[in-house]
């Protein structure tokens, strides 16, 4: 593994490509440098110039008379080969690139693949190509070839994007929010973004790790950097985009690499508590709110609000992306009692505007009652921060006041982005209390920092259900995988096979009426071929169902006790080439491809895990009973996820596919009914 300091920590570096020209990269590389303060040596190389912006010039990077930490090269991509053999022969120790790298080396063959060889063979990391550069900020090396704010302090938070535009945009943010690396990785060459990620943990004052994901170039290494950040408690929040198949197609276009199933990412974000955020301002909402440094102490958020209206926007949001608003407790509906004015409720979320007067007072009591009662994890002031005829920052104040008085994290949450007051947000944010910029955007930013509250007092995953069981067997038909999921433990219906009629109807009295009739021979879809019959409650009807599955589609049948109606839920399992086993729970029976309702896992999760996860499906309250219906046995249906999961990481490696479909879960346990292994 190349070490990156001497690129990310350059105390020496060569601009090649330096120009005066304005609007040029070499012209912006120079100009970064200098005002970004770097205190280290800058060397310009452009035969045309004997200096550039008052730094000497030399035609080559071999007339430096000594290797450099860092050669930037600001080139068209027809120089970027002979430059490249020039960074070996002089001992340069990194390499950033803007230029896109597309097209042929001189010797035939991608550019980009020899671009690589080349770096590879010296030993040097190379930032980019296709990308803006990077900016140290702590340590004042600004790397880019794109004007960049100058006045950027350093603070906590490390932004890593495959995009350069974001990593621009984020730079050029207008709340304030500070960071100590941001790096445009670009087509990642040979460094790709677990690397930075790496590094960016190392530093002792990252505090938010933000990426912005296109694809992954290193699934053992990100999953690795992943759990760094997981036991270092560092936060990290992740816009991955290529969900859509549409956005796949995008990502292969613009980055020459694969988006990847978008199911293995939920999976894997979801193991290592990734916080994964579908918009840029929802990302900017969610890194402020975790940059500030306060945790939830509970899993619930209260409001205090100036408007009736607004209140109950926030109750439909909160809804809707999932923030729990908990009932408060006797002493903080006590305290707001008094103070509240008459029609005006002691309840979470609070409408504390009545006539106006003495309004700062009565919202720092009602900030203060709610930050003290224990049910409450965080605490949002949801007022709109206008700009008033004459500044007025009793908001703020109060803000401040209850601020110095709890350590739970209280942020000011407005409602529409472009009312905000740029001074009164200012103002706010050098105190130290974070501005989220949208009800939605706030709201999710909250619910992730409460969501990492309830990752924390989670027990560990706990050990295997079992003695580590002997690798899954090759399996011929459903009957084999039955008997896998029987060996693991998951219940599965009486059954046995029969090739012939009267073995099919001592079989049948043996398992005992009614029955369900399936094919055994190797029918793809058998129900879509008519090759699975229910309900047959006695001998008659299942020779006379057997006759006919026979004369269509073979004499071999399975018969197999008929489960009573529950929920039925869908069990599978992917084995992706580059993370490996997934394991997808869903909507079962014809509902998991006509419903998108799914969530996705890594193996193996226990059984606490496995009811998380069934929280996440829209179909989940049909678990509990709807229409009448008692509700299912929600403990036997973790248990035989968890021990599915188990199953599947046994299978890694040797089996490419599992479909437990469906599982019924009903009151008196889950059963699994049909099973296909397929393997890899």
């Amino acid at each position: 593994m190349m070490s990156l300091d001497p690129m990310l920590k350059a105390r020496s570096v060569a601009v090649v490509g330096a120009s005066e020209r304005s609007g040029s990269v070499g012209d912006q590389t120079i100009r970064q440098l200098i005002s970004g303060g770097f205190v280290g040596e800058v060397h310009a190389v452009n035969p045309r110039y004997e200096s550039v912006h008052g730094i000497s010039a030399v035609p080559s990077l071999e007339d430096i008379g000594a290797s450099v930490d860092l050669a930037v090269l600001a080139v068209a991509n027809g120089q970027l080969e002979a430059e490249m053999e020039k960074v070996l022969s002089t001992g340069t120790r990194s390499v950033a690139i803007f230029a896109s790298c597309h097209g042929e080396a001189a010797g035939g063959g991608s550019l980009r693949d020899r671009l690589r060889d080349l770096a590879d063979r010296g030993g040097v990391p190379i930032c980019g190509g296709n990308g803006m550069g990077f900016l140290n900020v702590e340590e004042r090396i600004r790397v880019c070839g794109f004007y960049q704010p100058e006045d950027l302090r350093p603070g906590g938070v490390a932004f890593l994007s495959h995009s350069g535009s974001l990593f621009s945009a984020m730079l050029h943010n207008q709340r304030g929010i500070k960071f100590n690396l941001v790096v445009s990785t670009g087509l990642e060459i040979n460094t790709s973004m677990d690397a930075y990620m790496r590094w960016a943990l190392d530093l002792g004052s990252t505090r938010v790790l933000a990426l912005f994901l296109e694809t992954i170039r290193d699934p053992d290494g990100f999953r690795q950097a992943l759990g760094r950040a997981d036991e270092m408690d560092v936060p990290v929040i992740a816009l991955k985009v290529g969900a859509t198949s549409k956005g796949q197609e995008a990502v292969a276009t613009h980055s020459e690499g694969l988006a990847g199933d978008d199911a293995v990412y939920e999976a894997l974000f979801e193991a290592h508590g990734v916080h994964r955020v579908w918009s840029m301002d929802e990302m900017a909402d969610t890194v402020e709110l975790f940059a500030s440094g306060r945790r939830a102490t509970a899993s619930g958020l209260a409001a205090v609000h100036d408007s009736g209206g607004e209140r109950a926007l926030l109750i439909d949001t909160a809804d809707r992306v999932g923030v729990e608003l908990p009932p408060l407790g006797e002493r903080a509906t006590t305290r707001l009692s008094r103070v509240l004015d008459p029609g005006l409720e002691p309840v979470n979320p609070i409408d504390a505007w009545g006539t106006g007067r003495d309004a700062e007072e009565v919202f720092v009591e009602c900030l203060q009652a709610v930050a003290d009662d224990p049910a409450v994890g965080a605490v949002a002031f949801c007022v709109d921060l206008t700009a008033e005829e004459k500044p007025d920052y009793a908001y703020s104040d109060a803000a401040f006041t209850v601020a110095g008085l709890t350590g739970k994290p209280l942020t000011v949450l407005s409602n529409l982005t472009t009312t905000v007051d740029p001074a009164q947000a200012a103002r706010l944010r050098e105190g130290g209390i974070p501005v989220l910029e949208g009800t939605e955007t706030g709201l999710r930013a909250i619910r992730h920092l409460l969501d990492r509250h309830e990752r924390s007092i989670r027990l560990p995953l706990s050990s295997r259900l079992s003695p580590a069981s002997n690798p899954v067997p090759e399996v011929a038909g459903e009957a084999d995988a039955l008997h896998v999921l029987d060996s693991y433990g998951i219940p599965v219906p009486r059954f046995e096979v029969a090739a012939d009629e009267a073995a099919l109807l001592e079989a049948a009295g043996r398992i005992g009426y009614p029955i369900v009739l399936k094919t055994a021979e190797p029918v793809d879809h058998k129900t879509e071929q008519g090759g699975v019959v229910v309900g047959l409650e006695d001998e008659a009807r299942l020779a006379d169902a057997y006759r006919d599955l026979a004369s269509r589609l073979g004499p071999r049948v399975l018969a197999a006790e008929q489960i009573p109606h529950g929920v039925e839920i869908g069990l599978g399992m992917v084995d992706d080439e580059e993370f490996g086993p997934v394991v997808i729970i869903s909507a079962g029976g014809g509902l998991i491809e006509t419903m998108s309702d799914r969530v996705a896992v890594l193996p193996p999760v226990d059984k606490a895990g496995a009811v998380r996860a069934l929280d996440r499906l829209r179909i989940r309250h049909l678990l509990d009973g709807a229409r009448g219906r008692p509700p299912s046995d929600l403990d036997s249906l973790a248990e035989v996820i968890a021990r599915f999961s188990e199953m599947a990481a046994d299978g890694t490696g040797q089996v490419g596919a599992m479909d437990v479909n469906p599982v019924i879960a009903g009151p008196a346990g889950a059963v699994a009914v049909d099973a296909l292994i397929k393997p890899r």
